[in-house]
């Protein structure tokens, strides 16, 4: 069903706009800083053109523990360079543990080849304590590299969290990833540590990963130790590791044992992640420990309405940035909920008998996953019990206002539906949901508090209800303090401030409309501009899933010398179905009328697959390179793909397009 995109699809209940954490936050506001706001948007104005005094309210709401006091909030007042609380000194994990509680449970567990299993607060606690000091045995110290080769397993969180209150930084990647991805993310920051499974089970398969761990250690002369996890095999052979030292005899104890917490400045890292290296090595992207603490306390209490003892669930692998999000829900009290394994094994229906379980409060997902259970009729409402359900969230591309409608029709009618939009490079979400909202169909709720965001025209002015970029003109805690091995700092600064000096620019199509929400077409430098009409590729693929034979869609604009362009629209058919004139009239029809006559495909081509990278996103930008006739080589790492076999096909077309 077509829903117009901005229709109100949800308001709050008066008791719901009460209880929420940014209600107390305001009120916190005003008693104590005499700091009124009368929405949310007046509340967000306020804390973007105050940022010292919103920050410092956000370090005293949370009761920040700090081994050494701060002087000032911020130095300089540049967005390039800034330092956040520099005298500053804490611990991430020493945030976490301080809501060890016998009341809920710290995390619940399964996967594939793993039964539900609920883990108590002070398992996780002993558990982490003991690999800390296992740890510090083998030379572990503030600064060091932990690489993890694991899934989104009860283990790794234990790996991490140890890790981080030894002070040494953590880096992760999935196990499904490639070996040469694996090896570019790791080379770069030798490690010292290894944590690593003997491999995983994903859809029903078994995959077994010991030769990769050997291949991955050779190439690593940083290594002294590794931590093995026997999760495919209990009997699995770590021989050929470097210094193996088995999971449970890592984590042995035999009385009760008390964790210690190095403190680290604010500034310093506490991870590295990776962009997604489509076009070259993976970016090895750090956030320090107080930036992402204190952000992540923002974004999930008051923006996601996390509390101690709420059940927070994410669909991810350890290779995205929202892994690193969900293990910050612990940071609130929360129980957060693992799975690892297929959303569509031994059905489609995995993760919402999951929901049920679980009692889930919080489900989060991908737009391609609720896409997915709306072309599949999926229904959970009528076949789980979903009461505890109160919020759907969304990332990882812009969801549709017909993918909002699906939730309020087949999952729930009164729940809280929240598309975000941020990525790897600040670890949260620039745009997310508020619990005091309305919901409309398409739209982003709200900017997130402490985030300057705007759209910027090309000349760089700021602009409302049209289209423009996405751009963060004020400092931001979360923001990377820089790319590894950057001494120069040049590749950050290039990858962020060439667009606009000065303005972080994130290389998306934003609208931010008149009501103060926001709308996400994509990424800019994949927009479709045809005869001065620009058009986001988003756009495009919403309405390609109209047509129901249709299982994904990539489309491209390739310049001509003469001011147009061609568009070839890739397809990817259902099973049992092929591409024929038939659908092919009805993909032009449904363009001609939702988007514009001008956004009709030039060709309609099939395709078995599209290439995406690790993470599942869509390869646009590399495909359009390789069509205008540059090296497919040059323009993309083919280890940065899920199915790199599926350039194949784009290359062998660019020599007759």
């Amino acid at each position: 069903m077509d829903t117009q995109e901005g229709t109100l699809l949800f308001e709050p209940s008066k008791t719901q706009v009460e209880q929420a954490n940014i209600t107390s936050y305001r009120t916190w506001l005003q008693e104590y800083k005499h700091i009124q706001t009368k929405d949310y948007y007046h509340l967000w104005k306020w804390s973007v053109e105050d940022l010292d005094t919103f920050w410092e309210s956000i370090w005293e709401y949370f009761n920040i523990q700090s081994h050494q006091p701060y002087q000032t909030v911020r130095s300089g007042n540049q967005i390039i360079g800034t330092k956040w609380f520099p005298e500053a000194s804490l611990n991430y994990t020493e945030h976490v543990f301080r809501n060890k509680t016998l009341t809920s449970p710290a995390i619940i567990h399964t996967s594939e080849n793993r039964e539900l299993q609920e883990i108590s607060w002070e398992k996780l606690y002993q558990d982490t304590a003991a690999l800390q000091k296992t740890l510090e045995k083998q030379g572990i110290e503030k600064g060091d590299r932990v690489a993890c080769y694991a899934p989104n397993i009860y283990e790794t969180v234990v790996a991490f969290l140890a890790t981080a209150s030894l002070g040494a930084i953590w880096s992760s990647a999935s196990p499904d990833f490639g070996t040469q991805s694996v090896m570019e993310r790791f080379q770069q920051i030798e490690p010292k540590a290894m944590i690593t499974v003997d491999g995983y089970t994903y859809n029903g398969k078994k995959f077994n990963r010991l030769d990769v761990v050997k291949e991955l250690q050779s190439a690593l002369p940083s290594l002294k130790t590794t931590i093995t996890i026997p999760y495919l095999n209990k009997q699995a052979d770590f021989g050929d590791c470097i210094q193996p030292i088995s999971w449970d005899i890592a984590t042995a104890h035999q009385e009760k044992l008390e964790m210690s917490y190095t403190p680290v400045a604010f500034n310093d890292p506490l991870w590295i992640l990776y962009s997604s290296g489509t076009t070259g090595k993976p970016k090895p992207i750090v956030h320090s420990q107080g930036g992402i603490l204190l952000e992540h306390l923002k974004a999930l209490h008051l923006h996601l309405d996390l509390s101690p003892g709420s059940r927070f669930f994410w669909f991810t692998t350890t290779g995205w940035m929202m892994w690193n999000f969900l293990v910050g829900g612990l940071l609130t009290g929360s129980t957060i909920i693992l799975y690892d394994g297929s959303p569509a094994y031994p059905d489609k229906q995995v993760l919402w008998r999951l929901a049920e379980r679980t009692k889930m409060n919080v489900f989060g997902t991908s737009a391609s996953f609720i896409t997915a259970c709306m072309n599949d009729n999926v229904s959970p409402k009528s076949e789980f019990d979903l009461s505890s359900l109160r919020n759907i969230s969304s990332t990882g591309s812009p969801l549709s206002p017909e993918g909002f409608r699906w939730c309020y029709t087949h999952v729930k009618n009164d729940i809280w539906v929240a598309s975000a939009s941020g990525g790897t490079d600040v670890c949260t979400a620039f745009l997310l949901g508020c619990p005091i909202q309305p919901v409309y169909a398409g739209e982003i709720q709200c900017a997130g508090l402490g985030a300057k965001i705007e759209s910027f025209d090309e000349d760089g002015n700021s602009i409302t209800n049209e289209i423009g970029e996405l751009v963060l003109t004020a400092p931001f805690p979360s923001m990377p303090i820089y790319f590894w091995n950057d001494d120069s700092g040049l590749r950050m600064y290039h990858s962020y401030f060439d667009t606009f000096p000065g303005v972080w620019c994130h290389g998306d199509y934003i609208k931010l409309t008149n009501r103060n929400t926001a709308i996400i077409y994509g990424r800019s430098d994949a927009t479709i501009n045809r005869g001065g009409i620009r058009i986001g590729t988003s756009e495009i693929y919403r309405v390609t899933d109209y047509v129901t034979a249709v299982e994904d869609s990539l489309m491209v604009d390739l310049p001509k010398g003469n001011g147009d362009s061609i568009t070839p629209l890739f397809i990817v058919m259902k099973v049992g179905e092929a591409l024929s004139e038939t659908i092919k009239q009805e993909i032009n029809q449904q363009l001609r009328t939702h988007c514009s006559p001008r956004h009709v495909p030039t060709h309609i081509y099939e395709v078995k697959e599209l290439p995406k990278t690790l993470n599942g996103k869509k390869v646009e930008i590399p495909v359009k390179k390789i069509l205008m006739g540059q090296d497919a080589e040059a323009v993309i790492n083919r280890g940065s793909l899920i199915n790199p076999n599926s350039l194949d096909y784009f290359i062998e077309l660019a020599k007759n397009i």
